[in-house]
């Protein structure tokens, strides 16, 4: 998830009607721009494309759809706060938390938040989700069981983990090792030593599970959704987590989080789409279309999909991280991994 670069992916209403007309701008009526983190439109017939046709055939208005990194959506935003061209802004802990903390996003309760557990009145999980790591099962026999197996000089060169404090799934990354590992200085030991085998620094999560699928590297990190959705497109990758020091496989909540952008251009289209997107028919295929965990407690898949990801869990340790602790120390954390890889 999450490439810096920002990209228009698409506009749906010429599609639906049969226009060549071009994208309208972004303070048109009928117009509603999305900025979001990737993972939510990987591959054709994505949760999004499915929704965003959807919400633009019940309501006529187009979906002006922008993607990002988690945290370079969020640096968009801010650059724009003078003159706001987004109504909606989707991204990662703890760049959601930054929105809000830095006054970019509006109080908004959505129909249907009595469902939905966690947020706060500027923003909502929408699609919950988990961090995990990924590798190429031509190449390697097996997962590698700990953090420690990839300090093995076999992996120099084939190992690449996005970059913390701009991707959320790096930032993710950094996290994790520090719970790991115990606390920061055994985590940032870690990272140290790990650097002989990184390729170096990545802005984008998503880009990196082709380079492990054709085998150019054998680990990279991901996410729970947005790999599972690869991998009819990737057949090479499977996910795993590794066990730290004490032998315990873990992870976290990563959830993809939404928002009403201040001051939004289009601010009624942002609410009607964030409620479309948060209703309980969208979410009742979070897990079939998009391979992810729907944010409402009345949805209850029983899909395959769904079971995957619960049978690809078994055996790993859910913590959760103090959100507002971490966007607190993170320019600190992202400070010391440079010193620690020389990034």
């Amino acid at each position: 998830m999450k490439s810096r670069n920002l990209t228009v992916v698409m506009a749906f209403t010429a599609a639906l009607l049969g226009s060549s007309a071009l994208v309208a701008p972004a303070f048109a009526d009928g117009v509603v721009t999305i900025y979001s983190a990737d993972g939510l439109h990987d591959g054709n017939g994505s949760w999004y494309e499915t929704e965003f046709a959807a919400f633009t055939k019940a309501t006529g208005i187009t979906v002006q759809y922008i993607e990002g990194g988690s945290g370079g959506v969020v640096e968009r935003v801010a650059k724009e706060k003078s003159n706001p061209q987004a109504d909606v802004l989707v991204t990662l802990p703890p760049f959601i938390q930054r929105a809000a903390a830095d006054g970019l996003l509006q109080d908004f309760k959505p129909q249907g938040s009595d469902q939905i557990d966690g947020g706060t009145d500027k923003y909502r999980p929408l699609v919950n989700n988990y961090m995990n790591f990924i590798y190429n099962a031509s190449a390697l026999s097996e997962a590698p069981k700990s953090y420690n197996d990839l300090l093995d000089p076999k992996f120099k060169g084939k190992i690449q983990y996005s970059t913390p404090g701009q991707a959320g799934d790096g930032t993710a990354v950094m996290l994790e090792i520090i719970h790991a590992f115990g606390g920061e200085d055994a985590g940032f030991e870690f990272m140290k030593k790990l650097q002989d085998n990184n390729v170096g620094p990545s802005a984008s999560t998503g880009k990196l599970t082709a380079l492990v699928n054709k085998g150019e590297l054998h680990v990279a990190n991901g996410d729970l959704q947005m790999n599972l959705s690869q991998m009819a497109d990737n057949p090479n990758i499977k996910v795993f987590w590794p066990a730290g020091p004490d032998g315990t496989r873990s992870t976290f909540a990563l959830p993809y989080e939404i928002g009403l952008v201040t001051g939004a251009p289009n601010s009624d289209n942002g609410k009607k789409l964030i409620e479309f997107l948060l209703s309980k028919e969208a979410q009742s295929t979070v897990s079939s279309v998009a391979l992810g965990l729907p944010a409402r407690k009345d949805v209850k898949p029983d899909d395959a999909n769904f079971a995957k990801a619960q049978e690809a869990m078994k055996g790993v340790t859910i913590w959760a991280p103090n959100w507002d602790d971490a966007l607190t120390k993170l320019p600190d954390y992202v400070k010391k991994w440079n010193e620690a890889t020389g990034s």
